[in-house]
């Protein structure tokens, strides 16, 4: 039995997905201790949106390190933080006008929802959140009180309060999905949740904000319809609610710009990032907050001990400048019509639904058991992949944006093969 086996607690989970020792990486590439080499389409369950050890990073982290630079600052102000911080505003929010304030939170996306509840809860004076079956927001109480899967939910040990969940306004409507929450069904039961709230004899209590994912990535790849999360932001202001968009697996690129929701005209009064933010993989959360809520906080009122990472600022302020240059992201619209020209073989399928946004895309094979199977072959072939959505249904594919073309048909190439396989050869995909 090996060190693994004898000593690590048993929630550990991805290393039984894929039961190798991994040893280095580089790109969309990673390397066991048998000097196999595999084709990553998880990257960190989102978080390497630039590739194991960006070259670009590595080196200005390096130098940095050697500069003798700091590198845990709680939320003291240091040039790295400044460089990031400057960059984040000329790059990101002044393109889009959009005037929120930076929030660092420590060091996870969960941290930031929390911190997201919190301020939302403190300038409405209100207790309720409207949150989406599906939905995923974090393993802390408060977000994990807002994320919809029951297996997650179950460890909690206490009562998972002040959250209702309704139904999600999918773009298109989801094969064998019973909740008839696409479209125009989203929008009729919109328009019903809108009158239970403005009825003042319902019983319904006016909720402090909405939290909603553009793109449900845990939650099986769902797309939001631009109409009904329109619909969604201006019932949340009708109702004096604030709008959160949890965009930390979404962002950084991963859905073709810069947010997950830069196509859909929305207002948001709070934007959850982390994941992707800071480039190289190590962590950072942060929450962009319009400065009239943001001035409900008082100095220090929320903290965290590993809320100043330096290493995050310089690495993440090297991720930023890829934004700089419009050719990034005209290459990633390029390999997202690859992924989708590449996988339309598993089309001719009825009971498989590709859905998705730029390079996250989801193959709902409605199967979690042969979706598990589908992993481990692709595993054995060289290929790391994840399953999302109810049962682990869905295969859930986020290749870093960076990865060569010649890598990423390989990949998904062996993605076909392995559903082919499963699904009984080519005779049952006709």
């Amino acid at each position: 039995m090996n060190i693994f086996e004898q000593r690590e607690s048993n929630l550990r989970g991805y290393c039984r997905i894929y039961p190798t020792v991994f040893t280095s990486a580089q790109n969309a590439r990673q390397v066991d201790e048998q000097g196999k080499s595999y084709l990553d389409f998880f990257a960190g369950a989102g978080v390497l949106n630039f590739g194991h050890n960006n070259a670009r990073m590595t080196r200005a982290v390096i130098d940095y390190i050697e500069a003798n630079g700091v590198i845990h600052s709680l939320d003291m102000s240091t040039s790295a933080k400044r460089a990031f911080m400057q960059t984040f505003v000329d790059v990101v929010l002044t393109p889009r006008n959009m005037p929120h304030k930076l929030q660092f939170v420590g060091p996870t996306g969960t941290n930031a929802v929390e911190a997201a509840l919190k301020l939302a809860r403190r300038v409405t004076d209100r207790t309720e959140i409207v949150a989406f079956h599906h939905a995923f927001h974090g393993m802390t109480l408060g977000s994990l009180a807002a994320t919809a899967n029951g297996y997650f939910r179950g460890a909690a040990g206490v009562p998972l309060n002040h959250v209702s969940h309704h139904p999600f306004g999918c773009d298109t409507p989801c094969i064998g999905c019973n909740l008839g929450c696409h479209q125009g069904n989203g929008q009729a039961y919109l328009a019903q949740l809108r009158a239970r709230y403005m009825d003042s004899s319902s019983g319904f209590e006016k909720p402090a904000a909405f939290l909603v994912e553009v793109v449900q990535a845990e939650g099986g790849v769902n797309v939001a319809d631009k109409q009904w999360l329109l619909g969604v932001q201006q019932l949340a202001h009708d109702l004096g609610a604030l709008l959160i968009i949890d965009d930390i697996q979404a962002g950084m690129g991963r859905t073709g710009s810069f947010f997950s929701f830069d196509d859909y005209d929305l207002n948001p009064d709070i934007v959850c990032l982390a994941k992707g933010l800071g480039g190289w993989g190590t962590p950072i959360a942060m929450n962009l907050v319009k400065p009239e809520w943001d001035a409900h906080w008082s100095p220090g009122e929320h903290t965290g001990t590993f809320r100043g990472q330096n290493l995050s600022f310089v690495a993440g302020t090297e991720a930023l400048k890829y934004f700089e240059d419009p050719d990034f992201l005209d290459s990633v619209a390029k390999k997202s019509a690859l992924m989708r020209e590449q996988l339309r073989p598993l089309e001719r399928h009825a009971q498989i639904q590709i859905r998705g946004k730029g390079m996250m895309i989801g193959i709902d094979i409605q199967d979690g058991d042969m979706a598990k199977r589908v992993v481990s072959r692709c595993f054995e072939q060289g290929l790391l992949l994840g399953a999302c959505g109810t049962g682990g249904r869905v295969i859930k594919l986020i290749p870093p944006l960076t990865i060569d073309e010649d890598d990423l048909i390989t990949g998904l190439a062996i993605v076909v093969d392995a559903i082919t396989s499963e699904q009984g050869g080519d005779d049952a995909l006709s």
